[in-house]
Order: C-alpha cells, then structure tokens, then sequence
C-alpha cells in the first residue's frame, strides 16, 4: 500500500502558546480560587472591582498572571484574524505575531507609563490608579473569549470570517460595558479633567482601535 504525504500547516508553535497561556489561568485559579470565581462575573457582576481595586490593584499576582494570558492570546487573536483578513501567512513562520507581541507590550507599557505619569502630574495617582486597573480588568476578562476564537480559529474553523468579527464585537462590547461603569463611577473626577480625558480618549482609546481597523482592512 501506498503511502500519501500530507501537507499541513505547523500550528505547533500556536498549540504551544494556546495551552502554555492557559498555565497562567490554571495557577491564578489555583492560587486565588475566590478572587478568580467573582473575575469570572465580572461583565454581569462587578463585585470583583469593589472587592480588589482598593489594595493590590496592578501589582497582584492574580492580575498579573491574566495581564499576561491576555497579552499571549490578544496578540494571537491579532496575527489570526490577519492571516485570515489580510494575508495568507505561514503557520510554519511566527514572525509576524513576534512583532505583533512585541508592539502590543510596548503599546500597553507606554499607555500605563502615560497614565500613571498623568497622576502624579495632577497628584491624583490613587484614581488614576483606580481606572487602570478596571480597565485592565475588562480587558484581561475579554481575552478569555479571544482564547476561546484563537482555538476554534487554529483547529475547528481556521479561515472563520465570522468567528473574528463575532470575537472582535464581542471584546467591543465587554469592554464598553467596563467604560461605561467607569465613567458612572468617576463622573467628578472626569468633568473636572475633561479636556485632558478628550485628549486620551482620542491618542490612546479611539486611536489604536482605528489603527488596527485600517490594518485588518
């Protein structure tokens, strides 16, 4: 019998990635099971930030473990959702998600290093503070869903246009429900700063967005 060579695309490194980032959930879980069981509710319940966004806010553990599985899987969504919008890339060549990696670190270091240097200009680090560390929240509890579409992207549905648009909306959606609860909660703070929070709003929460739409287009 006759033996027939198949050609496939080496995801491998992708597996890796995908169950290596789960490591840090599972040790998050492990090691904060109470912390981890209110994160998980975070979009329906925001117990989690009453509880946590007073001590130990961006230098916990637990929030590091998910600022980092959020950073592995956002990055991998990205490359993903290029290589099926944008350009047929090569499994077997991860460059390119190493430079998307690589400047969404250095994109999300500068913007926390903006925002705490905004409150020690304006002695307001405590708030400032505050408002990092929940919308990191939103953002990290998002990148569960994009763990979920970068698994069905990489071995159920690799070339789903809809799976991305559906994952990207959504992200969107969580995360302006985090906005919103936080512009509710910090209605003084934000009318006594509002041009500077235009001005933020515009460089770093609109600007990026529009970028990456006009990547992927």
């Amino acid at each position: 019998m006759e033996s027939i060579l198949r050609n496939s695309a080496d995801n491998s490194w992708i597996t890796l990635l995908i169950f290596g980032s789960l490591i840090f959930v599972i040790v998050a879980k492990k090691l904060f099971h109470a912390r981890f069981l209110n994160f998980i509710i975070l979009p329906f319940n925001n117990k989690y930030i009453f509880m946590y966004n007073k001590k130990e806010k961006l230098g916990n553990w637990f929030h590091v473990f998910f600022t980092i599985f959020q950073i592995i899987n956002f990055s991998l969504f990205l490359f993903l959702s290029y290589q099926i919008l944008v350009s047929d890339v090569n499994y077997s060549k991860p460059v390119i998600y190493f430079v998307i990696l690589g400047g969404l670190i250095l994109f999300l270091t500068l913007k926390i290093l903006l925002q705490l240097s905004n409150g020690f200009v304006f002695n307001n680090n405590k708030i400032i503070t505050e408002i990092i560390f929940k919308k990191m929240s939103y953002l990290n509890h998002s990148s569960i869903l994009m763990f979920i579409a970068n698994v069905i992207l990489t071995y159920i549905a690799k070339d789903s246009i809809i799976v991305v648009y559906v994952t990207i909306g959504l992200v969107i959606l969580e995360n302006s429900i985090g906005l919103i609860d936080l512009l509710k909660n910090h209605q003084k703070f934000l009318a006594n700063n509002f041009f500077y929070f235009i001005l933020y709003l515009c460089a770093l929460e609109i600007g990026p967005i529009l970028i990456v739409r006009s990547l992927l287009k």
